[in-house]
């Protein structure tokens, strides 16, 4: 097991930088994963850890060595790829095999090592055969054990689970995190999926624009995002997030909006007068009653709960969340209020930081005002 950390990483293609000043520390032992959007620059990262790409400027250290000129093969990690990236020539055991091989492990060695390993992921009964006769499933699980026979200080694995149906994705999902648990190994793991990210890490890098956003444990990025783009970008369906004006009325803070107006949550010291967004949780919007007057717009049924999508203004809809017995129809008017101790309130501008104070118990539970 080994600590990785990046420090004031910066990588640039020509004039294009596709990570700014990263500084990130990966516990040893450790499940994180880097999620953001396509371009974020969460493979960047990926890739320079992996020693496929170089850094311009700062340091990567693994293991309290610093590993920028060090080659990829003499990291001590191991990378499992989108494509799997078996060779269609060789068996499963021979795949397996490979990495020890090419490190001159004798042949009588590696074969206890590949059993114990194809062991470990099921895969003993699929030893003789060639990737071509093997599920998308039974490859993902070649490509890991390719990575695990090496017994590497950390494991990278770039969106392996994209090639996958969503059953088996589910499914991959548990076996991995099961692995992690077994093994006690520091994986670091790229993906766009935030379910992936939500269900598998210990915590989450959220990146943007090839900047850290925020690094969390997933109930705190999804409970108390740093900015907006978080509490966008992770969710759902995704958070209401409602642009509007806030004012400090008599020491209480207020957000005001077409079709909604509602005292806030505790803010922090930078909250000023003016342009702001109000974030609303659709599981923190409460349907059927309350303060806030709407129009149903549209009803997705999921089999075990209603997405309600709720026209409360002109360009300003709030979406909700109810139970399948609960059925409303397109253009039946409807009442909602909003849970104020879950709501967020972002700063206006580039940084959207988020303005809330750490919620208390005491914290009023419903919005009490409405329109």
């Amino acid at each position: 097991m080994a600590e990785v950390v990046f420090k004031d990483i910066v990588k640039s293609f020509g004039s294009f930088t596709a990570v700014h000043g990263l500084n990130l520390t990966i516990a040893e032992g450790e499940f994180v994963s880097l999620l953001g959007p396509s371009g974020c620059g969460k493979t960047t990262t990926l890739r320079m850890l992996a020693g496929l790409d170089f850094p311009t400027s700062g340091s990567i250290s693994i293991g309290n060595r610093v590993v920028n000129d060090v080659a990829p093969g003499e990291r001590d990690i191991a990378m499992v790829f989108q494509s799997y990236a078996l060779y269609p020539h060789m068996t499963v055991y021979d795949n397996i095999a490979y990495p020890l091989k090419k490190r001159g492990v004798r042949k009588a060695d590696r074969a206890p090592m590949v059993q114990k390993t194809a062991d470990l992921l099921q895969l003993t009964e699929l030893l003789r055969r060639k990737p071509r006769q093997l599920s998308g499933g039974q490859q993902q699980r070649v490509a890991l054990g390719r990575a695990l026979v090496r017994d590497p200080k950390v494991f990278l694995l770039d969106e392996p689970l994209s090639n996958l149906d969503a059953k088996l994705r589910g499914y991959m999902r548990v076996e991995l995190v099961e692995l992690h648990r077994r093994l006690g190994r520091t994986m670091v793991y790229v993906t766009h999926d935030q379910l992936e990210a939500m269900t598998m890490s210990d915590r989450i890098a959220v990146m943007e624009g090839g900047k850290l956003q925020q690094f969390a444990p997933p109930n705190e990025v999804y409970r108390e995002p740093a900015n907006r783009f978080v509490a966008g970008f992770i969710g759902t369906p995704a958070m209401n997030l409602i642009d509007g004006t806030l004012a400090n009325e008599a020491g209480a803070w207020r957000f005001a909006s077409p079709g909604i107006t509602l005292t806030c949550p505790p803010l922090t010291d930078d909250a000023v007068s003016g342009p702001a967004c109000l974030g609303v949780r659709p599981e923190d919007v409460l349907l059927g009653e309350g303060p806030i007057r709407g129009q149903v717009q549209v009803v997705e049924q999921t089999g075990h709960e209603n997405i309600v999508v709720v026209k409360i203004a002109d360009g300003i809809r709030l979406t909700g969340r109810a139970g399948a017995d609960h059925v409303w129809r397109p253009g039946e008017t409807i009442q909602c209020a909003v849970d104020v101790s879950k709501a967020h309130v972002f700063a206006a501008g580039p940084s959207g930081q988020r303005l809330n104070r750490p919620l208390t118990k005491d914290q009023p539970r419903l919005a009490k005002e409405g329109a």
